[in-house]
């Protein structure tokens, strides 16, 4: 949250913000599948503690250089590129982990409570980063490996196996990343739920340049620009809670259909905001929608998917949602550069809303994968 603060403060473009910020999404398409897979053979406890390691190095590393007067946009990029990296095999890791420690009749509801979990901690962040930017550039840099590091501790406590025991021997490293590739795009609904993911992520990039952009031109302080971000964390935090009952409610059809064009309709909200008062309530709102509709993809997928491919698998879903990333950040801030914020939000709702309305034609294929779900 903080590095394009740090960004724009450096260079005042965000052009230059973007395409830096870039740079450090572009290890998803180089390591995401090869990572998938060994997440699928490596212990996965320890991948979680070695990368947590070394993010910690690599944050320390821009706080020293900012106290030393020191830091470059080439270290920026190479810190951004290589903790993405590690940020990847984390991720991959922690969420292939999780049916393994939690009973499958529970695992909507932890997924839910996990989501509020980093929903609050996706609150504080945003409201402490500017607060800390502003008293000292490097103290954001020096929270956020405090965090780290005590989540290296807090790993090296869990005594519960991350995977279940593996019934045979890994094959080739291509092999396995084959075999990810083609049970994914085999499977009708987990195959139809990356493509419908992809279209909702890959429009909304650039959100955080957008709204740092339109605080600045509102005049909005450091404080202001802070709870700006912190209430995207706010809406996270009550779409969590909803997450859960709502499907039970509605069932996974209706919630898919909807969780789509709330989410399309909702990024409308930020051409309305027009003081900080109402940017924060747009990013409020429009972040209420996204734990919603992330839980319930998130628990269908890791239900329908065996122990010794979720590595690979969720390698593969997350390429496909997050590979136009660096695109995506980089066409954001030259938008954002030469037509400014509320243009750029109006051309990025056109495919948000196309998304939307194909979604509307699938509903016969949900419900027809519903009621075998429910079956099994």
């Amino acid at each position: 949250m903080t590095l394009p603060l740090l960004l724009l403060a450096m260079t005042n473009s965000p052009a230059i913000a973007g395409v830096v910020a870039s740079i450090g999404s572009l290890s998803l398409l180089l390591f995401c599948l090869p990572a998938g897979a060994l997440v699928d053979r490596w212990d996965r406890k320890k991948v979680m503690i070695v990368c947590d390691s070394l993010s910690t190095l690599g944050l320390v590393s821009l706080a020293v250089a900012l106290l030393l007067n020191r830091l470059t946009l080439v270290h920026i990029a190479l810190v951004a590129f290589c903790n993405e990296s590690l940020g990847i095999f984390f991720s991959l890791a922690n969420t292939s982990a999780l049916p393994a420690v939690v009973d499958r009749r529970q695992l909507h509801q932890a997924l839910s409570v996990n989501e509020v979990i980093t929903s609050s901690a996706s609150t504080l962040g945003p409201a402490l980063g500017p607060l800390l930017f502003s008293l000292g550039r490097a103290i954001p840099f020096i929270a956020d490996a405090a965090s780290t590091a005590i989540s290296v501790c807090s790993l090296c406590f869990i005594r519960v196996p991350f995977q279940q025991e593996r019934a045979a021997p890994p094959g080739a490293l291509l092999h396995d990343i084959k075999e990810g590739m083609g049970w994914l795009w085999q499977h009708r609904l987990i195959r139809f739920l990356a493509l419908v993911t992809f279209g909702l992520m890959a429009p909304c990039s650039g959100y955080l340049l957008i709204i740092d952009v339109m605080a600045r031109q509102m005049h909005a302080s450091d404080a202001a620009l802070a709870l700006i971000l912190a209430s995207g964390g706010i809406g996270s935090i009550v779409g969590a809670l909803l997450a859960g009952p709502l499907y039970r409610a509605f069932g996974l059809t209706r919630m898919i259909v909807g969780s789509v064009w709330v989410w399309a309709l909702s990024w409308l909200l930020f051409a309305f905001a027009h003081n900080p008062f109402m940017l924060g309530v747009a990013n409020s709102l429009g972040f209420v929608i996204v734990p919603i509709y992330m839980v319930q993809q998130l628990s269908v997928r890791t239900a329908l998917t065996p122990d010794h491919l979720r590595g690979r698998i969720n390698a593969v879903f997350r390429l496909i949602v997050f590979g136009s990333q660096p695109i995506g950040l980089a066409v954001n801030g030259l938008m954002l550069q030469y037509a400014g914020p509320y243009a750029t939000i109006a051309l990025l709702f056109i495919p948000q809303i196309i998304l939307a309305v194909c979604v509307l034609f699938q509903i016969n294929f949900l419900r027809q994968m519903e009621k075998s779900l429910t079956a099994s």
